[in-house]
């Protein structure tokens, strides 16, 4: 009340329900004159249909519903003698009176004992309202339930609880510092005098990127990605930003969108391919420079800007970017060092009642009340539970940020995530969609990908950025084994691409085995096929079967039909809209369909345009193919740190009892989940996925050693010369904290006997078992203790 009163400028404050401090007054019986000095705090009066307050008769607490009418008179009374208003108020939780059913069941699955005790509170009409305080008189009535309420609202402002205007964070000098950052790179790759083709992207580019502010958005993550490439880590790109060359020209992302051209390093000369023929510069025939005689570098993916900014490169960005995850609190950290603190928050997200749970709230509310429901009955009131707000939370990754001449109370309340007193974090009180376009949201994610490259690079001391993307025996494992050096035929696996991002599920081994990629474009095809709707299943998977086209013809991102469009000849702006309808499932109007049959498009591909519900922006699946590439790459020449690095990132899943025991142990628990089928498990799918890769080791003659007390890490798996030694909590049932306790206490001097571990570690008995079991105290006594006789 205190607060309130700080703040009372401004805001009408009325006296609530029953719950509220005149309406308990009333009912306690105080004397008129506290009454009255309590009245006066408030600007109106609200009373309620009978209705509403039943729980107070049958509690006893008021005599009848003549009882109910009595206090909310003493209320109108009050009023009248302040000269208030006084208002009619329903208390509104749902808007029709059967939705009361679904609230009803809410509560019920929730625990709450008075579930069953609804009051009608839907949204009743202005008769309905007239009618429940006709006892007041008619005059009353009508000011409680229309004047009055009307009275209030005329004395408020038109105001609007959100902005509706962009308030971008302001970097002094950001539009010159992305020219000159874009521009120096340029230069240094592309020589003094840069080719037409790389002036005129820059410049289209640079021109809508200034003009519509948004420099600061690129700077920002120009400084992230730097950030975290000095300190070790690699980031990869999500997302369209990949097809904006000034992102690639300021170190935002490796995707480079230009055509296919050769570059020499040494002096400069580049050569472009800009007639469509070939897809990816990563798939250019070596070739040496014919000025010096350098090897050429190979680059560029043929990616239009205009995904990224919109035709008119005016579209708001947003800048996608996957950072490792054990370094993504870091990224978080350093973008507050950027803004200061009390400029950035967590985006706050709300979630719903899932279909799921809103079935297990039905059955626990029918279960308990001994009801039998029909089926049809059950599905009615999983719909009408679905989608109600059931708490809050936040993004996974993204973050607000606040101009330094505003503050966050303009946009949105604060707090922490399903208000949790403990969480050191804050979050917008409003879910970050309704605030986007707004404020600045910038996408931090964590992800496996670059954690698994760093842990690579550490492991290898091999770089990742020198691969090359064509090389032929990584290329090969998306349709054979044989560069393994095994036959997977036991577990039905074509391919060796298991364990490896984006390519290992059973549903893209298949999709290799249909296509037969054999170049880096085939494999950013794939990549966008796979993450597509009715794109590959549906539509290109029956075209490549029967022989209509190849992989290298069909849609499989967004980009592809511009860029194809443009090549028959349709103008840029049309190509443009005609892909923007295709992938939003818009599919084709008339006009559009006419003006791809005069340019000859083949009909099989306008009848693939009208069937694609999502595409997947080109950038995204070059960024991610990349990134797959490269750890293919570390699968044929370094396989023992490979199979190191995914296990240490799946260890959750990894049962080191079973898989020690060898390969024929593994095999069998693979064909005994793969009987199962469909009712496998969630936590048996995942170790199936494990198995897998397991069995590939021991095909490829490399072991897993047991656990060593002394010797295995405590999070990590580690390469020796006789195999791969997991760590302490590779053994279920030892967490994270207690394997780095042993190795801690492990550090200061070795142990004596077993209860020396015990009580040096502080770690449970349970753990003490599963070391024991293990046989990590092989030759290890109980007791440090001398028995005396």
């Amino acid at each position: 009340k205190s607060l309130l009163m700080q703040y009372r400028e401004g805001l009408i404050i009325g006296s609530a329900c029953e719950a509220g401090e005149i309406y308990r007054n009333i009912m306690q019986g105080v004397d008129e004159n506290t009454l009255m000095n309590n009245a006066r705090f408030y600007d109106y009066f609200e009373i309620q249909p009978n209705g509403n307050n039943e729980f107070l008769i049958r509690n006893g607490k008021v005599e009848g519903y003549k009882g109910l009418e009595n206090i909310n008179q003493r209320i109108v009374q009050l009023a009248e003698k302040l000269n208030k208003p006084y208002v009619a108020t329903g208390d509104v939780h749902f808007l029709d009176p059967e939705d009361e059913v679904y609230r009803r069941v809410i509560m019920g699955g929730q625990g709450f004992s008075d579930a069953d005790e609804q009051a009608p509170l839907y949204l009743k009409t202005t008769e309905e309202m007239l009618d429940e305080f006709s006892y007041l008189g008619e005059q009353r009535a009508y000011n409680a339930v229309i004047g009055n309420p009307n009275k209030i609202a005329d004395s408020i402002d038109d105001i609007i609880p959100i902005p509706e205007e962009t308030y971008p964070p302001v970097i002094e000098g950001s539009s010159e510092q992305i020219r000159e950052m874009s521009m120096n790179k340029a230069h240094s790759m592309y020589g003094d005098v840069l080719p037409e083709v790389v002036e005129q992207r820059l410049d289209k580019e640079l021109t809508s990127i200034i003009k519509h502010g948004f420099s600061v958005m690129y700077l920002i993550a120009q400084k992230l990605v730097t950030k975290s490439l000095s300190d070790g880590y690699l980031v990869g790109s999500r997302g369209s930003v990949g097809s904006s060359f000034v992102a690639t020209m300021c170190d935002i992302t490796e995707v480079n969108p230009l055509p296919p051209h050769y570059l020499c390093t040494n002096c400069k000369h580049s050569h472009f391919f800009l007639d469509g023929s070939i897809l990816s510069g990563a798939d250019l025939p070596d070739e040496n420079c014919p000025n010096c005689g350098q090897p050429y570098k190979k680059e560029g993916h043929d990616i239009p800007f205009e995904t990224f900014l919109g035709f008119d490169g005016d579209k708001e960005p947003d800048i996608d970017l996957n950072f490792a995850g054990e370094y993504q609190p870091e990224a978080h950290k350093y973008t507050e060092e950027l803004f200061g603190k009390g400029y950035v928050f967590r985006a706050g997200t709300i979630g719903t009642v899932a279909e799921k749970t809103a079935y297990g709230f039905i059955k626990k509310y029918a279960d308990e009340r001994g009801k039998s429901m029909h089926s049809a009955e059950i599905n009615r009131l999983v719909k009408g539970c679905t989608g109600i707000k059931r708490t809050t939370g936040q993004h996974p990754g993204g973050v607000m940020v606040v101009p330094s001449y505003t503050d966050i109370y303009e946009f949105t309340p604060i707090q922490k995530p399903a208000d949790d007193p403990n969480s050191d974090i804050i979050t917008t009180h409003f879910d970050y969609h309704s605030i986007s376009g707004r404020l600045l949201k910038l996408d931090i994610l964590g992800h496996d990908v670059p954690t698994i490259i760093k842990m690579l690079e550490d492991i290898t001391g091999f770089k990742a950025p020198d691969i090359q993307l064509d090389d032929k025996k990584t290329m090969s494992l998306f349709t054979s084994t044989e560069a393994l050096g095994v036959n997977l035929d036991d577990i039905d696996c074509k391919s060796g691409t298991l364990g490896i991002p984006e390519f290992g599920t059973k549903f893209v081994r298949q999709m290799l085995i249909d296509t037969k990629p054999t170049t880096f474009a085939e494999l950013a095809r794939i990549s966008g096929l796979s993450h597509g709707t009715d794109v590959w299943l549906n539509n290109a998977q029956d075209m490549v079967r029967s022989g209509i086209c190849v992989l290298k013809e069909v849609i499989s991102t967004r980009d592809d039909i511009m860029v194809y469009l443009m090549h028959r000849g349709l103008v840029p702006k049309t190509a443009f809209k005609i892909m923007e309808s295709v992938r939003k499932g818009k599919g084709l109007t008339p006009e559009y369909e006419q003006a791809m049959i005069e340019k000859d498009v083949p009909g099989w591909y306008i009848e693939s345009c009208k069937k694609i519900k999502y595409m997947f922006p080109k950038a995204h699946a070059v960024a991610y193919v990349m990134m797959s590439f490269r750890i293919a790459y570390y699968k044929v020449y370094y396989p023992a740190a490979f199979y190191a690095t995914f296990y240490t990132v799946k260890v959750e899943d990894f049962d080191n009892e079973l898989f020690v025991k060898g390969k024929e142990a593994v095999l069998a628990k693979w064909k005994e989940i793969e009987k199962l089928g469909n009712t496998a498990t969630t936590k048996e799918k995942n170790q199936q996925i494990l198995l897998e890769v397991v069995y590939e080791m021991y095909l490829r003659g490399i072991k897993l050693l047991p656990v060593d007390l002394y010797k295995s890490a405590a999070n990590k798996f580690i390469v020796t010369e006789e195999g791969i030694l997991p760590p302490l909590n590779a053994l279920q049932g030892v967490g994270v904290n207690a394997a780095l306790s042993i190795v801690k206490a492990r550090e200061e001097e070795s142990f004596l006997s077993i209860d020396e571990v015990r009580e040096r570690t502080k770690v449970t008995k349970t753990v003490i078992e599963i070391l024991r079991n293990h046989g990590c105290f092989k030759d290890m006594s109980e007791s440090s203790q001398l028995s005396l006789f």
